[in-house]
């Protein structure tokens, strides 16, 4: 799976507004720089964009064949394609007519009748000739003629080519035409129900007379294609999308006979690719909720760059590069048609992007830097109260001994979990119907929800209160819980007002998110212009359940909506990153995540016990089931976050009051369930102080702690507008000869001549 970590949310517009264009479902378009025809039915309207609130043009079918003799109760157009420089459209219908329309005067140019017999699925374009496609197999090529160098549909004489029937997928690529069939549902054991290794490719040279198609299949099982694509970056090498989310690489030049093969299958998605689109160096998808995503397919695995709602979340139909736009508009526009009934307009080269890298190069001349001290510790209290923290020294100074692990820290952020019982009905039905009504007016724990809550707060705030020095005294600026969860974040009185942007709120991961047993608690703020997020979670239990703590994690790390999205007409978002607004996790500049992820150790109770009494951690660690997910799955959320190195025995699962590892019947291994991870955008601005445990023995882990050194930054907003008006003008150079070398790519692959 590729690298998502990263990708940017913010939508890379083009300033075109397309929402006075309607585009009824099942519609066909087709775009010529600022001109878009939109067919339904039988009518083809044609629009001009940032012209008037009505269309340029509007032709009925059903009166263009009165006109010529023609009685047809019903017309309906399944397929559009502009000719190319002229502004003719050739429209085809599933009567098998074609018809050419002139989309400057609004007349028809020319009409051929029947030139199938049945519905014209398809219309494509490959320099100046005409290719149309129907469901029987027939292929018509119209060439232009050989003296006057022109072509129009009444006055050519088309080559008929023969091809396989019923072919759900069909595209130009590289010259050829590439198609594919839906694969029967029915039987064997195969990707949608079938004993095929995949889908059957045919691809035909249609270009060159005589020539027969050849067949092909994909290196692994993947379900039907539905689309296909290839890169101005990747010239030799073809990309088609696949219902599953797969994409198959094909290369173009792999044989001795010139025909394709399948180099290797990449898994980008859990749903279905359904429309793939090459956009300079990016390969752009659209999927079945409205997102587009623009992927490095350089990397290894594959990065991707920009993810953006798109449709509403509606399925994305169609992706289509307009290569007239260089000319016509000055800039590579890519299109989008969704199910939202919406045509829509993007920045195929995405100035955005190479805009914000060569601001954050440029970050020092516009900011200044200044460190804060934070420390995060995490503990599963298994219901104990903290008046058990009581007997042995490790028990009555845990507090005190924790918040002297980091001088004087300028932020302190507590996350227990099970401070209630989770065993108990009673206990855990209380909280779920009482925990919306947690805090009083002013702000503290209200005495309705369990009495576990009130009276850690109330201890760790004497804790800081003793532990710290008189004159830096500290304040809650977050409190929280959700069914045994508990977080309790303090700052520095000296800086509360460089906070901005507080808020805090829970995930419910239980029960398929329907209660908090399970999920996480996340707080936020922004310290001068820095953005940072703390996630205290308690992901699934159990030995074998990592999918469903990955899932845990990908939930919380993905959600669209965890916090309200900050109103950038009033607050610049220079703080967030990604062209993120702060309503997501990874919208934020530093994210530390830490709780009880309950991932195990994959190795035998006795020889993990062994190795603990040997203080052999390399060994366990190589069997740790996090550290593993971080190392070798490319699709797990966390991969790009950050751990310090385990050097402390696993805090999991004690007998209480003891030092013993579970001696119950269950006899549960040994683990690091407990952990704290960060991530940063500038990984050099985080720096770990310490990560360690310690040793209160009133609950069955063993808490944790980590500091950090942490840099953040303040932006003068004056100097950062006059270095991002140099760094546009470097784009507008660079933009130039990226045009350039798009449009000499275009016409090498015969899409525009």
């Amino acid at each position: 799976m590729p690298d998502t970590s990263r990708a940017s949310r913010r939508p890379p517009g083009v300033g075109i507004t397309t929402d006075r264009i309607p585009v009824p479902s099942h519609s066909e378009v087709a775009v010529y720089g600022r001109i878009v025809v939109v067919a339904h039915s039988y009518k083809i309207r044609v629009w001009e964009v940032g012209g008037a609130e009505v269309p340029r043009w509007e032709v009925d079918l059903k009166d263009v064949l009165r006109e010529w003799k023609v009685k047809e109760k019903e017309v309906k157009v399944c397929s559009v394609e502009f000719l190319g420089v002229g502004g003719l459209v050739w429209v085809g219908t599933k009567e098998g007519h074609l018809v050419e329309l002139d989309v400057k005067e609004g007349v028809v140019a020319g009409v051929k009748l029947s030139a199938h017999t049945h519905g014209v699925t398809h219309i494509f374009r490959i320099a100046r000739m005409m290719v149309t496609m129907d469901d029987s197999g027939k292929v018509l090529v119209f060439a232009p003629d050989e003296g006057s160098g022109e072509m129009r549909l009444t006055g050519t004489q088309p080559r008929v080519v023969r091809v396989a029937d019923k072919q759900e997928f069909a595209r130009i690529i590289g010259g050829k035409l590439w198609m594919s069939a839906r694969m029967d549902p029915g039987g064997g054991t195969g990707v949608s129900g079938t004993s095929s290794r995949g889908p059957i490719v045919r691809v035909y040279d249609i270009l060159t007379p005589g020539s027969s198609g050849r067949s092909l299949l994909p290196t692994e099982h993947v379900g039907n294609v539905t689309c296909g694509t290839v890169l101005s970056s990747e010239p030799d090498l073809a990309y088609l999308g696949h219902e599953g989310g797969f994409i198959s690489i094909w290369g173009l030049n792999g044989e001795a006979d010139g025909m394709p093969r399948c180099l290797e299958v990449m898994k980008i998605s859990t749903s279905d690719v359904l429309c793939l689109e090459g956009v300079n160096d990016r390969l752009w998808a659209g999927g079945r909720k409205g997102m587009i995503a623009a992927y490095d397919v350089t990397a290894k695995p594959w990065v991707m760059t920009n993810n953006w709602n798109a449709h509403a979340d509606l399925p994305v139909t169609r992706l289509a590069v307009d290569p007239w736009s260089i000319d016509k508009l000055g800039r590579l526009c890519v299109i989008s048609v969704g199910r939202d009934e919406r045509v829509k307009f993007w920045d195929g080269l995405l100035a955005e992007n190479w805009i914000d890298q060569e601001l954050l190069k440029r970050e020092d001349e516009f900011s200044g830097f200044r460190d804060l001290s934070v420390l995060i510790v995490s503990w599963n209290v298994d219901a104990a109260k903290p008046d058990a923290l009581a007997g042995s020294p490790e028990n009555v100074n845990f507090l005190d001994t924790v918040l002297h692990t980091v001088d004087s820290p300028d932020i302190i952020a507590f996350g227990f979990q099970e401070l209630i019982d989770l065993e108990s009905r009673k206990m855990a039905a209380k909280s779920v119907l009482l925990g919306g009504k947690k805090k009083a007016a002013d702000g503290t724990i209200s005495e309705k929800v369990s009495s576990a809550y009130k009276k850690w707060y109330d201890k760790l705030v004497l804790a800081v209160r003793l532990a710290m020095p008189p004159e830096t005294p500290y304040t809650v600026i977050h409190t929280e819980n959700l069914v045994g969860l508990f977080s309790c974040i303090f700052v520095k009185n000296t800086e509360r007002f460089s906070l901005k942007d507080v808020a805090i709120t829970t995930i419910k991961r239980g029960m398929g998110g329907r209660y908090g047993n399970k999920g996480g608690i996340v707080a936020r703020f922004i310290i001068d212009d820095t953005s940072i997020c703390f996630i205290n979670c308690h992901l699934a239990a159990g030995q074998h359940h990592v999918r469903q703590r990955n899932a845990d994690v990908a939930a919380m790390l993905e959600e669209k909506a965890v916090f309200p999205a900050t109103d950038t007409a009033y607050q610049d978002p220079v703080a967030y990153v990604g062209g993120g607004d702060g309503s997501m996790v990874l919208d934020h500049e530093i994210v530390f995540f830490n709780g009880d992820m309950n991932y195990r150790i994959d190795q035998r109770r006795e020889a993990v016990a062994a190795a603990v009494r040997a203080g052999e951690y390399d060994y366990l660690i190589a069997h740790d089931q996090l550290t593993y997910q971080m190392k070798t799955n490319r699709g797990f959320r966390l991969r790009t976050f950050h751990e310090g190195p385990l050097s402390f025995a696993p805090t999991y699962k004690y007998d209480r009051r003891s030092d013993e590892y579970d001696t119950s019947e269950k006899r549960r291994i040994p683990a690091w369930c407990d952990r704290i991870l960060w991530r940063s955008r500038h990984p050099q601005r985080v720096e770990q102080l310490h990560y360690q445990r310690y040793e209160a023995d009133v609950s069955d882990h063993r808490p944790i702690s980590a500091g950090f050194q942490m840099t953040v930054k303040s932006v003068n907003r004056e100097k950062r507008a006059r270095v991002k008006d140099e760094v546009r003008e470097l784009w507008e150079l660079q933009e130039h000869n990226l045009l350039i070398a798009a449009r000499e790519f275009y016409v090498s692959q015969a899409i525009i001549c």
